[in-house]
């Protein structure tokens, strides 16, 4: 109204979790897949057509006519292509990483899915036996320890326990040796005297060292048999509550993972006990078979028959939560396909390098939206852009059965999985048998069921709509549209409607 040539084109994002909870909800849970895509294909187009009605009726001027939905074969067709643009730029990458995981969904889940909420825990303090007694009293500047040792450790979460492989020290924290009678305790110095209080103990403080001293110095897992090294880390915090000692689970902490990584651990060496549904593996030793959450109660009596725990406080906070399932949810290293941020392209400058500069060439009105949108960008881990699910736009990756390695030919293949999603929609690429498009190397290679994250839908639609085959790229291309025409058409329309 004001002359300006501003056209609104409304549009939907169509795939992804909530869709398939609700068909899941409404249907049931074990439908076969091609059934259930189906479903959450009508139940999406049921619930545009309702709320297009709906906008309409409230009166917003926009090109009604013609939205864009990211379900169209054509859109689904065009995140594939935007996702082999990635690929053949070098940034998309599979790795095993601790991601948001729901049991309920079954899926990873992004950051924007997860919500807090208040959940009740059961606070422990573990104690760690010396495997190496003539290493730790050296760290102290004793000669010998005069009795047995263990360091202590605090956590909230029982049930990572069974998967512990390291302990992590802060190198700059001064730590003390307290003797309590029957045996020395290891802990932040500053913590000593709310610990003992929290154990119910009388001790001394004998000796004291800096972290750094205590660097790769093994204990032994309180019930399994094997060794649990001291690595330093940065991140530990000497919180009142805690013992200025963390547990490090690899497979469920991000913190954790990165520093057993960062001391040489291989992803096959991590312990990875609890399965996709939240219950242990049948072969883990005392707990196998049962859900972590029941568990929790039976790892805190095994400490105490053992003689590992120090003390045993239930606790209500702030916990990670699924937002459409309310329940919690855990860190948990799985495979995934991951967007690098700091991967450099064939171009020599990463992804961050890109956007951060693509945004210091933006003007934001207002102004301060620069530097928030800067700031988010900067500091943005590596985006998790795969989900184990159903109703979603696929990843079409062939890999290789023995090495794991995408097929050398992926850009091509991508656009050749491309064009029959364009004809048939996402079914196209679930129901292809590999050797029409592999020939004789199908039988080499596995064909990836993961489906994208539904941000990639949002994160795309400029290509529908500015780039690809929606009427406003079309007019695009032919110039600026009349502002007079484009009123005009657009409020015929919201009047044949009306």
């Amino acid at each position: 109204m004001a002359g300006f040539d501003a056209p609104y084109v409304p549009g939907w994002d169509c795939h992804g979790l909530p869709i398939e909870h609700k068909v899941e909800t409404t249907h049931g849970k074990h439908l076969a897949p091609e059934h259930a895509r189906e479903l959450c294909r009508e139940y999406a187009g049921a619930q545009v057509e309702t709320q297009l009605a709906d906008f309409v009726r409230l009166g917003i001027i926009g090109d009604w006519d013609h939205p864009y939905r990211t379900m169209n074969f054509a859109n689904e067709a065009g995140e594939m292509r935007a996702l082999a643009e990635m690929v053949d730029a070098g940034y998309v990458f599979k790795g095993l990483k601790p991601v948001n995981w729901c049991f309920d969904c079954g899926s990873a889940l992004a950051e924007a899915e997860v919500e807090y909420a208040d959940k009740k825990s059961d606070a422990i303090d573990v104690a760690f036996p010396v495997e190496e007694a003539d290493k730790l009293a050296a760290a102290f500047g004793l000669t010998e320890l005069a009795k047995p040792a263990a360091v202590v450790i605090w956590t909230t979460t029982p049930w990572t326990i069974p998967a512990n492989q390291a302990l992590n020290v802060h190198p700059e924290f001064t730590y003390a040796l307290v003797d309590t009678g029957e045996r020395l305790l290891l802990l932040a110095e500053e913590l000593v005297e709310s610990c003992l209080e929290r154990f119910d103990l009388q001790g001394e403080v004998i000796a004291t060292t800096q972290g750094k001293n205590l660097d790769l110095i093994n204990f032994r897992h309180p019930f399994y048999d094997r060794l649990s090294p001291v690595y330093l880390a940065e991140y530990v915090e000497s919180e009142v509550g805690s013992t200025g000692i963390v547990h490090s689970a690899p497979s469920y902490g991000m913190d954790d993972f990165i520093t057993c990584r960062e001391h040489g651990m291989e992803f096959d060496d991590m312990l990875n006990p609890v399965q996709g549904n939240g219950v242990y593996v049948d072969d883990l030793p005392f707990f196998g078979g049962q859900m972590i959450w029941k568990a929790n109660p039976h790892i805190v009596e095994k400490l105490r028959e053992v003689g590992a725990l120090m003390a045993h406080i239930p606790i209500k906070h702030s916990y990670m939560h699924c937002w459409r399932h309310k329940t919690p949810v855990i860190y948990r290293a799985t495979a995934q396909w991951f967007v690098g941020m700091d991967i450099k392209g064939k171009d020599g400058r990463t992804l961050r390098e890109r956007a951060l500069e693509g945004i210091e060439a933006t003007a934001f009105t207002p102004a301060w939206g620069q530097a928030r949108l800067h700031s988010m960008i900067a500091n943005r881990p590596d985006w998790c852009i795969s989900r184990q699910r159903n109703w979603g736009v696929p990843i079409p990756f062939f890999l290789h059965k023995q090495t794991g390695e995408l097929h050398p030919r992926t850009v091509g293949l991508m656009e050749e999985a491309a064009k029959r999603v364009e004809q048939e929609g996402i079914d196209a690429w679930f129901k292809l048998d590999p050797a029409e498009l592999l020939g004789a190397e199908a039988a080499d290679y596995d064909k990836v069921t993961d489906t994208l994250d539904v941000w990639f839908d949002s994160g795309t639609t400029h290509r529908h709509v500015l780039r690809g085959s929606h009427p406003m790229a079309t007019k695009m291309a032919r110039g600026r549209i009349s502002t007079w025409k484009a009123l005009i058409s657009t409020a015929a329309g919201f009047i044949r409607r009306c």
